[in-house]
């Protein structure tokens, strides 16, 4: 890595560490703020906390982008990286129309995952990806034009919404799209796709930033202004970078919440009750992956947290995400 991608990356972290008590303070001031579910009282925490960090995400690319071309004189992958921008960016329009709708009346699933194709446009106008993928026994399949104009924009509805589905834990999100991320960015390294690899990292600079306020208990929630932005760049970089299969494994939790969330018909939320000591109750049927690990918890427990679901839900990621890699480090 690059002594300017790692200045670019320092920005990203220090310009939302920055941002995020300013937001904080202005959201309070403007009435955006929302109960922390999962705890007793009725404490406000700062909602829509996913503005700033698409400011230091962007920030830091913005950084990386002007070395390169002022520094070294080098245009490559500039068109693609500004394709993301601003895919991200309309990724986060959509979020922060939820979260001013707020989550009681705002917009329906099946109206969020029409408006996330538009978020695939900046992606298919410049034809980013290869439409030839190899699959087990059958071998290489040329898509041609249904990987632009099919492939890609479900692929980022998926990977957007799914990601949206996972949530309502002081750290969880950011801390998913931490992990998620960081493991995108690793393997588009090593393949050579450098730039891939920046965005990636300029997205968990930013997280980590967002994460200094974010964590138990905490002090912003990230709304889905956030959480779009994170999951469709996950999108981005597997078809950039050419690693679909790789982030359909290391996707696997979202694909499984996404089952879950349709036993519920896409209505039931993955909040849980409170007791009076402030623990969980434990759900009698499981309408999300955080419902299940307060129920497996629940058996391996005397009481259950926030925290403890937090941080079960982060390990099996990690897990995931460390087979995933060894798996195709190897192959």
């Amino acid at each position: 890595m690059t002594p300017y991608s790692v200045l670019a990356l320092l920005f990203s972290f220090l310009f939302t560490s920055y941002l995020i008590p300013k937001w904080i303070y202005r959201a309070k001031k403007a009435k955006l703020v929302g109960k922390d579910v999962h705890k007793l009282g009725s404490k406000k925490v700062a909602e829509v906390g996913g503005l700033p960090v698409i400011c230091g995400f962007t920030g830091g690319l913005l950084v990386y982008i002007a070395f390169k071309v002022f520094i070294f004189n080098d245009n490559s992958s500039i068109a693609a990286i500004f394709a993301a921008i601003m895919a991200i960016s309309t990724a986060a329009v959509i979020g922060f129309v939820d979260d001013l709708l707020g989550w009681k009346i705002g917009l329906r699933q099946f109206q969020k995952a029409i408006l996330s194709l538009g978020i695939a446009i900046p992606i298919v106008v410049i034809n980013a990806g290869s439409s030839v993928m190899n699959f087990p026994f059958v071998g290489y399949v040329d898509f041609g034009l249904i990987y632009p104009l099919v492939l890609i924009p479900l692929a980022i509805v998926f990977t957007s919404n799914a990601f949206n589905m996972v949530g309502g834990f002081n750290g969880l999100e950011a801390g998913m799209g931490i992990i998620l991320l960081t493991s995108m960015a690793y393997m588009t390294f090593i393949l050579g796709h450098y730039w891939v690899a920046i965005m990636g990292a300029s997205m968990v600079a930013a997280l980590l930033g967002f994460m200094l306020f974010n964590w138990y208990p905490a002090k912003i929630f990230p709304g889905d202004t956030l959480t779009y932005s994170v999951g469709a760049l996950f999108g981005i970089m597997a078809i950039m970078g050419n690693i679909e299969k790789f982030s359909v494994i290391l996707f696997s939790l979202y694909i499984l919440q996404f089952f879950l969330k349709l036993r519920g018909m896409m209505q039931k939320e993955s909040f849980v009750g409170v007791k009076k000591n402030g623990t969980l109750k434990i759900p009698k049927k499981a309408y999300g992956i955080e419902h299940l690990a307060v129920i497996i918890l629940s058996r391996l427990t005397k009481e259950v947290t926030e925290r403890k679901v937090v941080v079960s839900l982060l390990s099996v990621q990690v897990s995931i995400a460390l087979i995933t890699i060894a798996y195709f480090s190897c192959c």
